[in-house]
């Protein structure tokens, strides 16, 4: 309106504007088509392209609209059928409904005789109520109604005896099968645990995955298979087993209370079921005199018992007063005496250990089923605690045997290793660390025997064993380990210990093998450490905790060692002892043979070769074997010329008896054993030496004039003894030298042996005069 009544030409400028804009949106346009001309051309062609696609698309949506037409039709007579059927149905209920009008009465009595026939007694009499109350007074006016009501009362005394009936039939078969029952309740709890555990370890690696995801994730991934396979296992077997309920028809039961409530009898039901039930209580809790030779026979006891009581808790459940909660805690406590009992007995004859353990799992999951019935077991696993010492004993007894054949079959030498894999087959048995030993080439020995290994390796059997008894008795892991330690401990300290003292007392095992068994136990008690941390890792406590009990095999090994110590002292002293008896001497000879005897030499030898096995002994027990042998060797010698058997001794025999001295004082001097200080060694033969000395340089005046001095130079000769060997010398001379009165000389010599001899009486009567 403004442009036409605002300016007389202002129509004109706002149509020439309006052209102007117009061209200016020509030109935009142009340029976009220009622009886009090209795409335009381009979708253009692809449709072209599509076009014969489409064709095909239709003709196949054609097609497929064809062929659902044909299909529809078997559909839609189908239907029709249906509908046919439906209506079919709708009038039988229709003409089923008059007939129901027209025949109530004889209807509901034939339904009585097949409810007889059938025997579903308890429906029988509510349809014979049914009968009484509603149908009969309708038609009561026939004489066929008066037939039915006096047949109800005979009806009635004869669905009762039935019941009855059944129900013993039904109290003989869960006796009789109540093993079954048993067996297959205690098989679910057993599932059952497997599947909390299982769950219980996949929330314990979720939990964990949290925590360090990267380094858990193969560890989760076997977890989650293991769960799944065991959610498989779960479901085959539910396929497969029944449950223990399912395995009883307990519709005996039912009848016979439901009957006999109805007809007020209730009370002398249950009184009459409970006395059955506690007789077969009784039975049920006695066992076979042979129970304890096979683990078959407890698992058919306990399964007799859970089979009992998971029939009566069944019926707790599912009737209503026929048994109660008190009379189920009342019978399970006289069976649990019983059952207890009963185990003491029989589990004390048991000398196997495989059986113990066989008879703990039974009793686990004995308890694990009736608690998951509700009953209390906690008297149960306190009985599994005596168990567990007889079964540390009967596991003491048979390592006992595994022990005596390890040492017998032991060679008692070092173990050869010929390259890296024999080495390191050693090492992963027995935690053996040895730098210098690392160092030297292939092939090489170890230093303990073949048994050490085998010894370590049943010590951690042991424990395992040992582990599977403490297993499931909801126990902790402190206690577990203190368990553990304290078998451990026994172990140690009684069996192995008794095994190495009876090894060490054994004949045939000579010097060799108590050098071998020393070096043994010594690497035994280094790796007592190692069986701590085997423990501790087992159970997952750690040994700083303070209630945490220490294995006692350091005593054990050191209580062996000493004892093979004192072996070897022993036997090295018989070794001796058998040389010497073996000793020739001709005590009346008038010269010696220039030599030490030959006995003697080979006596050197042997020792001089047993020493250099004792190089890997501890230098103190070498070196105390060695002073004891030099020791023993000495006071033989000694008691070899002071036997009271030998009569005389020549002066030949005397330098003889001599030089055998002055090659055991070599041998002394040579250092057999390494560590002694100076001559420590040769005064073993301090004795023998200055007693024959005197006897060699008679030096009598010397000897009677210092006697008694510190500084004598026969300090160690005993007067007594000197007189024995001199009287045995004056013997010799009188019997050999007939003409020595002849014979200034020899005369001269005879004065003064007796002028000696009178006085070294005269100094042993002081001696034993004060």
């Amino acid at each position: 309106r403004s442009v036409y009544d605002d300016q007389p030409n202002a129509h004109q400028k706002f149509m020439e504007k309006l052209d102007a804009c117009i061209r200016n949106h020509d030109r935009e346009i142009e340029k976009m088509c220009n622009f886009h001309h090209q795409g335009f051309v381009d979708a253009i062609t692809e449709l072209l392209k599509v076009r014969a696609d489409a064709e095909k698309l239709k003709v196949q949506v054609t097609d497929t609209n064809r062929r659902l037409q044909d299909a529809g039709k078997e559909v839609i007579a189908q239907t029709e059928e249906i509908i046919r059927c439906r209506v079919q149905q709708r009038n039988i209920t229709t003409v089923v409904e008059k007939l129901q009008l027209c025949l109530p009465v004889l209807e509901m009595y034939s339904k009585l005789k097949e409810q007889m026939s059938v025997k579903r007694y308890y429906s029988a009499l509510k349809t014979m109520e049914q009968l009484e109350n509603l149908y009969l007074p309708r038609v009561s006016q026939y004489r066929f109604c008066q037939i039915m009501i006096e047949n109800l009362p005979k009806l009635r005394e004869e669905i009762k005896e039935i019941s009855m009936s059944d129900l013993k039939d039904f109290l003989e078969s869960i006796r009789k099968h109540s093993d079954r029952i048993g067996e297959t309740a205690m098989k679910q709890a057993q599932q059952q645990k497997t599947f909390s555990t299982a769950l219980q370890k996949q929330n314990n690696v979720n939990y964990g995955r949290n925590m360090h995801l990267g380094r858990n994730r193969i560890l989760e991934s076997k977890n989650e298979s293991t769960l799944k396979r065991t959610f498989e296992d779960e479901d085959e077997h539910e396929e497969e087993v029944l449950t223990a309920q399912d395995l009883v028809d307990f519709s005996p039961v039912y009848r016979c209370l439901h009957i006999y409530s109805v007809l007020g009898d209730g009370e002398i039901f249950e009184n009459y079921y409970r006395k059955q039930r506690r007789k077969q209580a009784r039975l049920v809790l006695q066992p076979q005199s042979s129970m304890h030779e096979t683990v078959e026979g407890y698992r058919r006891y306990f399964s007799q018992i859970v089979g009992f009581f998971v029939v009566e808790d069944h019926i707790l459940h599912v009737t209503q007063g026929l048994v109660t909660r008190t009379y189920t805690d009342e019978l399970w406590n006289m069976a649990l005496s019983k059952i207890i009992a009963v185990l003491r007995t029989h589990s004390s004859y048991c000398s196997d250990p495989d059986l113990v353990l066989e008879l703990k799992n039974l009793i686990v999951v004995f308890a694990d089923t009736l608690q998951g019935y509700g009953f209390p077991v906690n008297r149960l696993f306190d009985l599994l605690f005596e168990i567990r010492d007889q079964y540390n004993e009967t596991l003491l007894k048979k390592w006992s045997g595994l022990f005596r054949d390890i040492f017998e079959a032991d060679n008692y030498s070092p173990i050869p290793v010929a390259n890296e894999e024999e080495y390191r087959i050693v090492i992963s048995k027995f935690p053996f660390q040895d730098p210098e030993l690392d160092k030297q080439s292939f092939p090489k020995k170890l230093p303990m025997s073949q048994s050490v290994p085998q010894i370590y390796m049943q010590v951690k059997e042991f424990i395992y064993a040992s582990l599977k008894f403490s297993e499931s008795l909801h126990r902790s892991s402190t206690e577990i380990d203190d368990m553990l330690r304290k078998s451990t401990n026994l172990l140690l300290t009684r069996t192995l210990s008794s095994c190495l003292q009876n090894l060490i007392k054994k004949p045939h095992i000579g010097l060799t093998e108590l050098v071998q068994i020393i070096i043994n136990t010594t690497h035994l008690e280094q790796a007592c450490k190692y069986l701590e941390d085997f423990i501790s890792n087992i159970t997952n406590i750690s040994q700083l905790t303070v209630h945490t009990a220490r294995l006692y095999g350091l005593s054990t090994f050191k209580d062996a060692r000493h004892a093979a110590e004192g072996e070897i002292y022993t036997k090295l002293n018989q070794k001796i002892d058998e040389f010497i008896q073996i000793a020739d001497y001709d005590w009346t000879m008038s010269e010696s043979d220039g030599r030490a005897s030959g006995y003697l030499m080979d006596l050197i030898n042997f020792l001089r070769s047993t020493f250099q096995v004792f190089t890997h002994l501890p230098g103190k027990v070498a070196q105390t074997a060695c002073m004891s042998a030099c020791q023993h060797l000495s006071m033989s010698l000694m008691q070899m010329l002071l036997d009271s058997e030998l009569k005389q001794i020549s002066m030949g025999a005397i330098q003889q008896f001599n030089l055998d001295v002055i090659q055991c004082e070599l041998f002394a001097s040579s250092e057999p054993v390494p560590g002694f200080q100076g001559d420590t060694l040769q005064l073993a033969f301090i004795d023998l030496r200055q007693l024959l000395d005197l006897f060699m340089v008679w030096d009598w005046s010397t000897y009677l004039a210092d006697y008694g001095q510190a500084t004598s130079k026969y300090l160690l000769v005993n007067p007594s003894t000197a007189l024995t060997l001199l009287e045995k010398m004056k013997d010799s001379s009188k019997k050999n030298n007939i003409f020595a009165q002849f014979r200034k000389n020899d005369r001269d010599k005879q004065k003064l042996i007796e002028t000696v001899v009178k006085q070294l009486r005269s100094l042993v009567n002081g001696m034993s005069q004060h």
